[in-house]
């Protein structure tokens, strides 16, 4: 770090430093209370979702109490195919959002199974689609709290080091200046009176 020098120019670049470290805080303040508050929205997405596939769970062991039945093979019946990530910019946080889910059912003689397996297939096909979307919130939760840390980290500098340490500097170079123009008033009386006395 560079030794503070104490003279007019760098008490004004010290208090420019200042004023642009203050005005840009409050702006980083903000920005933090925004991803925190889009944090909790993620987080209780992300219950909501949970919560959902909890319930799709227990319809299906509810409704059908016939998938014990080992005799017919529901294997492969639904399977993911397909899906897409878009990126929503929140904050400045690259947010990964569930675009497109491709689930197929697949096709199976409607004369060979039971009448219920229609029933499962559409509670699998919805159970895969909500789990994906867990996924996806529990992502989006992983990026905002990344991004919550990093801001909080430079919220932290600006109000903890670089805004005391300004003060600090422009206090130093302040009391230096003004002790220097003390001790020049102080050495011109000295020097009048001398010259008062040779006289």
């Amino acid at each position: 770090m560079a030794r503070l020098q104490l003279n007019k120019s760098s008490l004004a670049r010290e208090a420019a430093k200042l004023r642009t470290y203050e005005r840009f805080l409050p702006s980083l303040d903000l920005k933090r209370q925004q991803l925190m508050a889009e944090r909790a929205k993620a987080a209780n997405e992300v219950g909501v979702l949970e919560a959902q596939v909890k319930s799709l769970a227990k319809k299906v062991g509810e409704d059908l109490p016939m998938l014990g039945n080992d005799e017919i093979s529901l294997d492969g019946l639904v399977e993911l195919t397909d899906y897409h990530l878009g990126v929503e910019n929140v904050v400045g946080a690259k947010l990964p959002v569930l675009e497109k889910i491709t689930v197929e059912v697949r096709p199976y003689s409607h004369m060979v199974k039971p009448h219920w397996v229609d029933d499962v297939a559409r509670l699998l096909h919805d159970m895969l689609e909500a789990r994906l979307r867990v996924e996806v919130a529990k992502k989006r939760i992983t990026v905002l709290d990344k991004a919550v840390t990093t801001i909080t980290q430079r919220v932290n500098l600006f109000d903890k080091v670089l805004i005391p340490t300004g003060r600090e500097n422009i206090k130093k170079i302040r009391v230096y200046l003004s002790d220097e123009a003390m001790a020049a008033v102080v050495r011109s009386k000295i020097s009048k009176q001398k010259r008062a006395a040779m006289v």
